[in-house]
């Protein structure tokens, strides 16, 4: 049986041309705005600008503006747009853009690049976007929007660079404050903070905003990044005063630990640079800046560490330290400094954020002076506490993954790396000192840890309550953009896991685990990326940590293992297996999103890193590079999985320059590519046998998963791996770079049921392994019990949840159409596994592929959003009708039959069939 609610009759492609050119003749008037038919079913929503809603402060002079179309009815599809920018919010809505009028334009975009009237600083631009359906009616435009632009150039910044001392071994952290006055009306008033370290900002003696870590981490010599924030609320008549308090981030690490950050070649104490300015409803404008007339003192906070902990002792508050009228006579004059840059931009990413309070799940009584909190779950992030005592009491709250065997806190298995000098920095342990004022409450804000476990434990006998104590899920506040429901719990709890641990390593740039080295892993990244934008809208913190790549690469093209460094990582573990970030990250963007703008802005560093391996590698192999990470027992050849993605570089390279336009590059580059293809076939593949190498796992889906294997041979060489893995007992025997191949390997070359079976094992070695004991994110190590590499919260071996939504749900992108304006539908209904959805929402709205089955049939439903289509791969049964094969129906095109398979394409809509 088949069935569909498409009913709406497709206009042809001639008379949309047609009705598109009358209503740009005709329907606009003098207003400029399209005096539009009543059409209440379509209108653009969602519309954003550089991927953020009203964003504030942004620098960019060319701002991407998107939107998308809002249309239930099947087939719906834009066929034009107009879009108005101006400094006037009513002349906007009244179709008048005094900086862009784009005119109709006969186009199904949804996303542009502003190419108006230059942009002028701090200005607040509104915009909006009327858009023509498919049947050549306008709809209504959609509600005024609008963003505001930053500095634009450092010769904007008023202010001085500030700090209170040069000595980078003081511990303290400390306090900034100013007061001023306000004598009219204020209209707004916005706040442009950069620092080198970390800071809370308050006016008036509040906090602004749920931000929190700000700013995030770059290569400090190189580019500082500054946030805006709207304190026009904030602001009073008369006295006013404006206080920051500075942490050490990744500025000053104080702590000691393998990785040298306590000797990086930025390291100072923190600084900052402010502009508070301020417009008035005269028109004036007074901007209020940071300068040599600011005061200083110590703060509570007595030691800040973003590796370890924070230490606070309430003793030392000052109360209304950042309100007007507090006496600061004591306060000493602070001190003017050089920028730690020449490159201070603004941050544009979704902040971090505290997005759950997590309650006490299980509270126990070790002693009179130690008690054990268990969360239920693996964050990232810190704690509250709301305790009452004498003055002087001291707690230590200790942060752990698991516990020992005495039910205690035990942090062996994630301080391994740390290097301290003394007893004063105890790992992921923060100290929290009473003032004996009644309730206290102590929350870090220059610090996260990794953690299920808190030990909370005093100097003098004390009682804890749960409600106490709280957690706070702390990481970049990206939007989820997909959901995973199956009927197999294992398979939800992987893809829990898998999120749980994406987010947990996620802070402003991706890192490998929350506490032991919070470094920014490449390897890690890449393999996981397709993890994070099927399941969040991640394009922000992506571009940011390009950026930071752009910083981080040498002259050669070299780049460092972990980005951002402080010098680490050039020399060891950066080949193209781990550091092809600068290529695979631009081309998901492009492919999840449709932009082009990541692969431009990154072109020549991609050019320069394939040629700086080229240069190495004379032959076309390359040794060059970790191989396959933490593998269960069998290791690739680091030649092989080196040389694999040296290939997908170089393709990237070449498809990139013929995106571009450059001819000869495309050319260059697509020889290279297939040079290295030829070197690793000729070296490694047995043609007779279909075995590359000794036929591990990894040797063979590696060369499958990245299109190296010849085409006539694909089906033998799939064939060797499904046998090897069945004679694996069908588990997994691979590490990082496997994990990303094997799955897709088996699932695309007809071992689908395989794949599944591999995917779902409950026994070790496993994903599911790790959920079956009770895991809520994913492990660094197959074993439970390894002995070493046994952080309980890595993304690396992440691409399983990519793989939910490539092969049970079927859903990719298409590269000749990226950013699913038409969306590839490959679904498998496997065997063992009764109904599965994925829903993933683009840049066009929500994709969802979801099937179940019976004793009877397998139903399976589809919906593809507004003004995108889908080329979907059936099974030819499910396509009879009366026992006739169908030719064509509303809203599906049959387009060919292979392989017992019907492709079918279809318009927006959904669907359901059955058979």
């Amino acid at each position: 049986m088949f069935r569909t609610n498409y009913s709406a009759h497709l206009i042809p492609v001639a008379n949309v041309a047609i009705l598109l050119f009358l209503s740009a003749t005709i329907t606009f008037g003098k207003t400029g705005r399209s005096d539009f038919l009543p059409n209440d079913s379509c209108r653009a929503e969602a519309l954003r600008c550089e991927y953020l809603v009203r964003p504030i402060g942004i620098d960019a002079p060319r701002p991407r503006l998107s939107w998308r179309l809002d249309d239930d009815r099947p087939g719906a599809q834009q066929t034009a747009f107009r879009l108005w920018v101006g400094t006037d919010s009513l002349a906007v809505a009244q179709g008048l853009g005094n900086n862009w009028d784009t005119g109709a334009q006969e186009s199904e975009r949804m996303r542009v690049t502003y190419k108006g009237k230059t942009l002028q600083p701090f200005t607040r631009y509104f915009w909006t976007v009327q858009i023509w359906g498919e049947n050549g009616r306008a709809c209504p435009p959609a509600p005024v929007n609008s963003f505001e632009t930053g500095m634009m150039n450092q010769q904007q910044w008023q202010g001085d660079w500030i700090t209170d001392t040069r000595n980078v071994e003081l511990k303290p952290a400390p306090f900034f404050r100013k007061e001023f006055k306000i004598d009219r009306p204020v209209q707004s008033a916005r706040v442009y903070l950069a620092a080198a370290g970390l800071y809370e900002l308050q006016v008036n003696g509040r906090g602004i905003g749920d931000r929190v870590l700000d700013p995030t981490y770059t290569r400090f010599d190189r580019r500082n990044l500054y946030v805006t924030y709207d304190v026009t609320s904030q602001l009073q008549d008369g006295h006013n005063a404006i206080g920051v308090l500075l942490g050490n981030g990744w500025y000053n690490h104080q702590s000691t630990a393998v990785w040298y950050f306590h000797e990086a070649p930025w390291r100072a104490r923190p600084k900052f640079c402010l502009d508070l300015r301020i417009t008035y409803d005269d028109g004036s404008v007074v901007v209020i800046s940071s300068g040599s007339d600011w005061k200083t003192d110590l703060s509570p906070v007595i030691f800040n560490s973003i590796y370890t902990a924070e230490h606070y002792d309430a003793r030392l508050e000052q109360s209304g330290w950042a309100e007007p009228g507090f006496d600061d006579g004591e306060w000493k004059n602070v001190q003017v400094t050089p920028a730690p840059s020449q490159n201070i931009t603004a941050q544009v990413l979704h902040p971090i954020r505290a997005t759950e309070e997590l309650p006490v799940k299980i509270l126990r009584r070790i002693n009179d002076t130690v008690w054990l909190a268990d969360f239920g779950r693996n964050i990232s992030g810190i704690c509250r506490l709301r305790i009452s005592g004498e003055a002087g009491t001291t707690f230590r709250l200790k942060h752990a993954e698991r516990l020992d065997e005495n039910d205690r806190a035990d942090l062996s298995n994630i301080d391994v790396h740390y290097r301290p000098t003394d007893d004063s920095d105890p790992f992921q342990t923060d100290i929290f000192i009473l003032s004996g004022k009644g309730t206290e409450t102590f929350q870090p804000r220059f610090n996260y840890k990794g953690f299920q476990y808190v030990e909370v434990s005093a100097d003098r006998p004390f009682t804890l309550q749960a409600e106490n104590l709280t957690a706070l899920f702390l990481h970049s506040d990206v939007p989820p953009t997909g959901r995973i429901h199956s009927s197999n719990p294992t398979l939800n709890g992987i893809w829990r896991a898998a999120n749980n641990s994406y987010l947990a390593n996620l802070f402003g740039y991706p890192t490998d685990c929350p506490q032991r080295e919070k470094n920014g892993w490449t390897g890690d990244a890449h393999i996981a990326s397709e993890t994070g934008l099927y399941n969040f809208d991640g394009i922000t913190v992506y571009e940011k940590w390009l950026d930071d790549h752009r910083d981080e690469q040498q002259p050669n093209g070299v780049l460092p293992a972990i980005i951002p460094t402080s010098g680490w990582g050039y020399h060891w573990a950066n080949g193209p297996d781990w550091t092809s970030t600068i290529a695979i990250i631009p081309w998901n963007l492009y492919l999840f999103y449709g932009d082009l703008r990541p692969l431009e802005e990154n072109y020549d560093n991609i050019k320069r890193y394939v040629d700086q391996i080229t240069e190495r590698s004379k032959d076309g192999l390359t040794n060059w590079g970790l191989g396959d990470w933490v593998p269960v027992k069998s290791k690739a050849p680091v030649e092989l999985t080196s040389s694999a993605y040296y290939f997908v570089d170089a393709s990237i390279l070449a498809k990139t320059a013929r995106l571009l336009d450059k001819t000869e590059d495309h050319q260059k580059y697509s020889a290279l590519a297939e040079k290295i293809r030829k070197a690793i076939n000729e070296k490694y593949l047995d043609d007779t046998t279909g075995l590359y190498g000794e036929g591990l796992q990894t040797e063979l889906s590696v060369p499958l998963q990245w299109g190296i294997v010849p085409e006539h041979l694909r089906s033998k060489v799939a064939a060797r791996l499904a046998e090897r893995v069945k004679a694996d007992d069908e588990h997994i025997d691979v590490g990082l770079l496997g994990t990303k191949a094997i799955l897709n390997a088996l699932s695309e070359n007809g071992h689908a049921d395989l794949a599944y079976r591999v995917a779902a094992q409950e026994t070790y070695p496993s994903w599911g392994w790790w959920i079956v004991n009770g895991a809520t994110t994913l492990f660094e190590n197959w074993p439970i019990d390894a002995e070493s590499d046994i952080s309980m919260n890595h993304i690396m071996f992440g691409e399983i949840s990519a793989w939910m939504y490539k092969a049970l749900g079927g859903i990719f992108p298409d590269e000749n159409q990226p950013g699913f304006k038409n969306v590839i539908l490959k679904p498998n209904f496997v065997e063992g596994l009764d109904s599965f959805e994925a829903a993933h929402e683009g840049p066009y709205g929500m994709i969802v592929s979801k099937w179940r089955k019976t004793d009877e049939q397998i139903t399976y439903e589809v919906t593809i959003p507004a003004n995108s289509t889908a080329t979907l791969f059936l099974p030819e049964s499910s396509l009879l009708v009366n026992g006739q094969l169908l030719k064509e129906a509303r809203g599906i095109e049959v387009t060919k039959k292979e392989d017992r398979t019907v492709v079918l394409q279809l318009a927006a809509g959904s669907y359901a069939f059955s058979w």
